[in-house]
């Protein structure tokens, strides 16, 4: 039967995803509208978003954290045009973000040494065939297959090369070892809930070296360029921004950080998220169409949580009908006001998605998740 009880916020999308609990535009009514985000409120208030970050993460002081054009991946073409070139990479890919990654180094730097370690959506890489003495690109966590590194292991600590890590959909929500990673990016916009359109670099002591002792024999356009003089710019990582950002932008991204803080920090964003993986964990045992994309429970990511149709009749289907049917479900599905944006990403297997990061209510999962079986239940019985 059709469900009676709605969540109290359907917003379930893997980017731009769910604001916090109780946000209003309220939030933004301090934004430094109208004021140059260089002058000395307006720097004073980037500088907080850096302090901020530092300390909900975890962030050693000695790495720089600076805010970025073109969010994540602005923050990640940064990192690899201005890094990549002194030595061999090794490239690992899962899913299509990762993907991307490795076309812009193979066809776009077009570097001649590199090596491609790839895996099928639902699949990690087997990482111990990576070499860290060369330079490492890859995503801690999957966000268009729901498969995430479990941990750090596989990096040694006494390495030569740089560990590049696009851990957009992770930061916030997962343990990272910043010890194990030279290079971390992210957006506002995933497990905080902030605005789109600005990044975030963060770069140990390590990658700082590489940038002031290593010039890319390409070209930089100005919003890639880190160093003058052969010295880090330094004032990036201190709230002189590159270009201009949006100051409601920043502001939004303060008021999310304040929320983290007032539920106490990293430790309870990450349980947040973990409880809500539980929950759908939970429905996911007790349903018979339905199934993780990630193999490995260990794998499984807390955030993007991708999701497969295990049941015959739509693994009977071919490829252009599975994909007519996870459309009508998150069509019927985003009709009724209950759940928005579940479909899987346009590359990957026919299914859905829901976010999990801590800014969504495990209640509003629960009260989505019998939305699911109906809408399923109904697009197949119309079939």
């Amino acid at each position: 039967m059709k469900p009676t009880i709605r969540p109290t916020n359907p917003n379930f999308s893997s980017g731009p995803c769910a604001k916090r609990p109780g946000w209003s535009v309220a939030a933004l009514e301090n934004a430094l509208v109208g004021r140059s985000h260089r002058a000395k409120v307006g720097r004073a208030r980037l500088q907080e978003v850096i302090d901020r970050s530092r300390a909900v993460l975890g962030v050693p002081q000695d790495y720089r954290i600076g805010i970025v054009p073109a969010s994540d991946t602005g923050a990640v073409e940064m990192a690899l045009w201005s890094l990549l070139g002194a030595r061999g990479v090794d490239a690992v890919a899962w899913e299509s973000f990762g993907q991307g990654w490795v076309t812009d180094i193979v066809k776009q730097l077009k570097l001649s040494d590199v090596r491609t370690f790839t895996a099928a959506y639902g699949r990690l890489p087997d990482l111990s065939q990576v070499d860290c003495d060369r330079d490492v690109v890859f995503t801690w966590n999957g966000t268009t297959a729901g498969v995430r590194v479990p941990n750090a292991d596989w990096i040694p600590s006494a390495r030569q090369g740089l560990t590049i890590c696009d851990a957009t959909s992770a930061v916030f929500a997962m343990d990272v070892a910043w010890e194990k990673l030279d290079v971390v990016t992210y957006s506002w916009q995933k497990v905080l809930g902030g605005e789109a359109a600005h990044g975030m670099l963060i770069l140990s002591p390590r990658a700082v070296e590489r940038l002031e002792s290593y010039q890319p024999v390409w070209p930089l356009p100005k919003i890639f360029r880190m160093t003058t003089g052969g010295k880090l710019i330094e004032g990036i990582f201190k709230g002189d921004t590159i270009n201009t950002p949006s100051m409601v932008c920043v502001e939004d991204a303060v008021d999310g950080l304040v929320w983290a803080e007032s539920l106490g920090g990293l430790s309870a964003l990450i349980a947040r998220s973990q409880d809500n993986l539980a929950a759908v964990a939970a429905w996911v045992e007790r349903s018979d169409w339905v199934d993780f994309l990630a193999e490995d429970p260990a794998t499984r990511s807390c955030t993007s949580i991708c999701l497969k149709i295990v049941d015959p009749w739509f693994r009977g289907l071919g490829a252009e009908p599975q994909a007519r049917v996870a459309k009508d479900i998150t069509a019927l599905l985003d009709e009724e006001g209950v759940a928005y944006d579940v479909g899987s990403y346009r590359d990957a297997p026919a299914g859905l998605r829901l976010w999990g990061g801590a800014t969504v209510e495990t209640s509003d999962l629960e009260a989505c998740f019998p939305w699911l079986d109906w809408a399923y239940e109904t697009v197949r019985s119309g079939s």
